[in-house]
């Protein structure tokens, strides 16, 4: 259970929420701003309910110290636009400049404070620069899960001063994700595709001992094909890491999980667009062509056992989708998962940079029940590890 802001009495008080700022841009213009909209919701509420909302937020990497072209003043016009209200700024997250800013907001106002990575406490989540955050609200809320991976001041450290919560888009993302694999309807599928398994060994390890089937696709597919003895060309492959696959195997045959391996793929001489692509079986790949996506057979194999899931879990995706013919095989899987999902209740869980490009490639993003861009903390979910910021929420 988590403490959620149907529990939080905001009406009057300074309500810090932190957000995920850390926008694409491209020529001081927000390219995308799903993360914004994300949370307006909860900024919504606490402003209409009386709250005073306070933002906190980063954006992007910068050396411990303030830098013009990582100030979140930038974002500002985005923000006030998804909001659909004005929205204050502080040049300063802490600090007289901050605490002046906070003392002249009305109930209901807006107010977004200077990036918290501009101070060095922020990622040491060091207890000074945690106190003078907490100091300035009077309640604090999280609605950035794609920040919950990491143990900082703004994400974690607050929580222990104020009474914590929760925000909307925060309780959507853990209620989703306890439904896919904390206590999920059976049997539960996930499809883990990408370029290597030496990224996703925690993942690949996790999963054998929480679903009934584990497809494996994309690059890190190869090399379990080289720890099953199979020649796979030119493809990307890590041979070092074939005991590596061959014990992910071991343990999932414990566990009574399926692991799904491609029976046909197909391969070109080269990556890029309109090499001459051919299908062969796993066992016939030409010492000169790489393996760019799974073939027929294969695609049919992961649509069964789509249609055998009650829950369905998604990272990565089958093959090289950037470049036609390659992204057959996971448009035309992603496309199936998302028409299981409206007519026959299939509960579809998506996330990681990767796929979601790959399921908005597919069209079929929208047609999952939940897509997750947090990126680092939706794989580290997946790896079965606790995400800071989420623990320190627990009732």
């Amino acid at each position: 259970m988590f403490r959620t802001l149907d529990k939080a009495d905001v009406k009057g008080k300074r309500v810090l929420v932190r957000v995920d700022l850390n926008l694409p841009m491209a020529e001081g213009k927000v390219t995308d701003d799903t993360r914004v909209r994300a949370v307006v919701p909860t900024i919504r509420e606490i402003a209409d309910k009386g709250g005073k909302v306070i933002l906190l937020a980063h954006f992007g990497r910068p050396k411990g110290g303030p830098e013009e072209r990582y100030s979140l003043k930038q974002v500002l016009p985005t923000v006030s636009a998804a909001f659909g209200r004005p929205v204050g700024f502080a040049e300063d997250c802490i600090g007289p400049k901050a605490e002046a800013a906070v003392a002249a907001m009305k109930a209901g106002d807006i107010l977004l404070l200077e990036n918290t990575r501009f101070h060095k406490g922020e990622e040491k989540n060091d207890p000074e620069f945690t106190a003078a955050l907490a100091k300035l609200g009077d309640v604090y809320v999280n609605d950035a899960f794609s920040a919950a991976h990491r143990a900082h001041s703004s994400t974690e450290g607050v929580a222990h001063h104020l009474p914590a919560y929760a925000g909307r888009a925060m309780q959507a993302e853990i209620e989703a994700l306890e439904s896919a694999l904390g206590s999920p309807k059976r049997p539960v599928v996930a499809v883990i595709g990408g370029a290597k398994v030496s990224s996703k060994i925690d993942i690949l390890e996790n999963l054998t001992t929480k679903v009934d089937a584990l497809v494996i696709g994309g690059g890190m597919a190869n090399t379990f094909l080289v720890a099953k003895g199979m020649n796979v060309g030119k493809s990307l492959a890590e041979p070092d890491l074939a005991d590596t696959a061959r014990r992910i195997i071991a343990a999932a045959d414990k566990a009574g999980c399926v692991i799904v391996l491609p029976y046909d793929v197909v391969v070109a001489p080269e990556f890029k667009a309109g090499a001459p692509a051919t299908t062969v079986q796993v066992d016939a790949v030409p010492s000169d062509q790489m393996i760019l996506d799974v073939g027929p057979r294969s695609i049919a194999a992961v649509d069964q056992w789509i249609d055998k899931a009650a829950t369905l879990v998604w990272n990565g995706p089958l093959g090289a989708f950037e470049v036609a013919p390659f992204d057959k095989a996971t448009v035309e899987a992603a496309r199936h998962a998302a028409e299981r999902t409206r007519t026959s209740g299939l509960l579809s869980v998506a996330g990681g940079g990767e796929t979601v490009a790959a399921l908005k490639h597919a069209g079929a993003a929208d047609g999952f029940s939940f897509v997750s861009t947090a990126g680092g903390a939706f794989l580290e979910w997946l790896e079965g590890k606790a995400l800071p910021g989420v623990e320190v929420l627990r009732a």
